[in-house]
């Protein structure tokens, strides 16, 4: 009987690795800075791109630990995810919240996005009550599987169009700021004005979400990147891993 995959051989390691490292950087920053929401918002997305990676490889790739253990492992593991991966979209919010004052556009953004925030976390769930229903065996797991990979795209669009809500509002305002200092534009070079902006770089996030929602519509296996497209979705993973680290 082959045994389970050693977890330093999978890329599982890696990108909880990834999340730890970025933790241990962030609690650097903090250490000579002052503890803000801005600072605590990649530290608590990387804590849980720790933990959810580890707990995958528990619920996915080990075979004796019982059925109910590796389904709340899954379980926990979605949530985890659901606070990395959504949960970058609060750099920008809270960015946002303090630049737009009480304005009517302050307001509208406040509402779109905690309405897609909602719709991002019950799809979540959904996905979460799938996958412990694949684990314990409740359905056929290729129907199940296809019923995940369904809920995944709905996640991922409502994932990408918050960042891409989050990047246009930060980018017009930007737009402003830039129009209102033409001349300083002009000195630095506008490309390497851009590259140094938090601005860009939420564009930049919304485009790898938009990358995510459609990469993981053809994966064919639980968690595992059995084919091009689902190795392009771990490709697109792993940016969101090293994402805090830009932030």
């Amino acid at each position: 009987m082959a045994s389970d995959p050693v977890f330093f051989e999978l890329s599982w390691s890696i990108l909880s690795t990834i999340g730890a490292a970025n933790v241990f950087f962030g609690l650097l920053v903090i250490s000579v800075t002052n503890f803000s929401p801005i600072a605590a918002v990649p530290l608590v997305t990387s804590t849980a791109c720790a933990v959810a990676n580890g707990l995958c490889y528990y619920a996915f790739y080990l075979t004796y630990p019982p059925a109910v253990n590796r389904a709340v492992a899954s379980a926990f593991a979605d949530m985890l995810w659901l606070v990395q991966e959504a949960g970058l979209s609060f750099y920008g919010y809270v960015i946002l919240i303090r630049i737009l004052c009480n304005t009517r556009k302050r307001y509208v953004f406040m509402a779109l996005f905690w309405v897609l925030m909602v719709a991002i976390a019950v799809v979540r769930i959904a996905i979460a009550a799938t996958r412990v229903r694949y684990i314990t065996g409740g359905d056929s797991n290729s129907r199940l599987q296809h019923t995940v990979n369904h809920l995944h795209v709905a996640y991922f669009v409502l994932i990408a169009v918050v960042e891409c809500v989050g990047a246009y509002y930060l980018l017009t305002t930007f737009a402003k700021a830039k129009k209102n200092s033409l001349k300083r534009a002009i000195k630095t070079g506008l490309f390497q004005y851009l590259m140094r902006s938090t601005e860009v770089r939420l564009a930049l996030l919304a485009i790898v979400g938009t990358m995510r929602a459609v990469t993981y519509s053809f994966q064919a296996s639980a968690q595992s990147a059995t084919s091009v497209s689902g190795q392009i979705d771990r490709f697109c993973y792993t940016m969101e891993c090293l994402f805090p680290m830009i932030l």
